[in-house]
């Protein structure tokens, strides 16, 4: 199973972006998109596959924080 996930653009240099992903910042590449500091991108294997509107980003972070917080609860 493959998994993408959102995240916040926080910088550009080039093709490469540094990338919050709710307090966790990763270098990302961003050369298959055009992408802009403060967008929000999916991100796949360490690629930004598709810029994001925001509210389906932030709706998607939610639910992933959902997630993990039920995985939590049944460890």
């Amino acid at each position: 199973m493959c998994v993408a996930i959102p995240g916040k653009i926080l910088s550009l240099d080039g093709d490469m972006a540094k990338v919050d992903f709710s307090g966790s910042t990763v270098n990302v590449n961003t050369g298959i998109i055009d992408a802009k500091v403060g967008q929000y991108v999916l991100v796949h294997a360490g690629c930004a596959i598709e810029v994001m509107d925001k509210d389906k980003a932030e709706e998607l972070i939610e639910l992933f924080a959902e997630i993990e917080e039920m995985e939590n609860e049944y460890r």
